[in-house]
């Protein structure tokens, strides 16, 4: 993996496949590189774009730096439009578009940018630490990082049947990274409508026909309330789209 450095000093690295302009994947919550539930369609976007996909801080083969500020993270996002020569599309999965949101809102140069399926919750403004984010912080800091992936799955609504489905190995790369959901926790606790709203950039947003009403609302939310707001709705499953589906919607919306 190549790398960039951070403005704070953080190594964050990241892979670079296929040719084209650029687009840089921002992951979910717990993704990072060798273990990716909820990945970007790479292969087949890589016939149209040079697709970055990189480790958010914490995570894998990237540093970390304390204290975790979403600002620190949107200055990685900064390093690597500059390394991919000055410009980038971004497409957000899940809490990567969280990120993707406030790095556009920060003035980077995005073009254009996809979000799917952003854990939004129609509020003006940002509130503070929910008490959700302290509950993952505590077990976080006491060492119970297989309850605090556990807390965090259930908190967001994954089903049921998927959490105790989940390999042995799923939940130990998992808990290699139980630190980053309070990162995540922390970048949703940071949103708002109004943050939405101060958006300037032309944004997809997608959903699965197979997620959940409230998926599916919160996608509709964010839609209406971006200046330049696209909605598509995929046939695919809870939370997830096949890339053979996902990949040309992605192309042709950001080309």
């Amino acid at each position: 993996m190549d790398k960039v450095i951070s403005r704070d000093g953080t190594s964050i690295a990241y892979e670079r496949v296929g040719s084209g302009p650029a687009l840089i994947a921002v992951d979910a919550a717990g993704n990072y590189s060798g273990f990716r539930a909820l990945p970007a369609p790479v292969e087949l976007l890589s016939a149209d774009f040079t697709v970055y996909v990189y480790d958010r801080r914490g995570r894998g083969a990237s540093t970390d730096t304390a204290p975790y500020a979403v600002a620190r993270e949107v200055e990685d996002l900064a390093a690597l439009i500059e390394a991919a020569g000055g410009s980038a599309f971004l497409y957000g999965l899940s809490s990567g578009g969280l990120l993707a949101l406030h790095a556009a809102a920060s003035g980077l140069a995005v073009p254009r940018m996809a979000l799917f399926e952003p854990p939004i919750e129609p509020v003006e403004t940002p509130a503070g630490e929910s008490g959700f984010t302290t509950q993952i912080a505590a077990l976080v800091e006491a060492g119970r990082r297989h309850d605090a992936v556990e807390a965090f799955h259930r908190g967001i609504g994954v089903p049921d049947e998927i959490i105790e489905g989940m390999a042995p190995h799923v939940w130990t790369a998992l808990e290699a990274v139980a630190h980053t959901l309070v990162y995540d926790c922390r970048l949703s606790d940071s949103m708002s409508l109004q943050l939405v709203r101060s958006v300037p950039v032309p944004t997809l947003v997608i959903d699965s026909h197979g997620s959940s009403g409230a998926l599916a609302d919160m996608a509709a939310d964010v839609v209406a309330t971006l200046p330049q707001g696209t909605r598509r709705s995929l046939v695919g499953e809870w939370h997830g789209v096949p890339h053979e589906t996902l990949a040309p919607a992605l192309a042709g919306y950001l080309l």
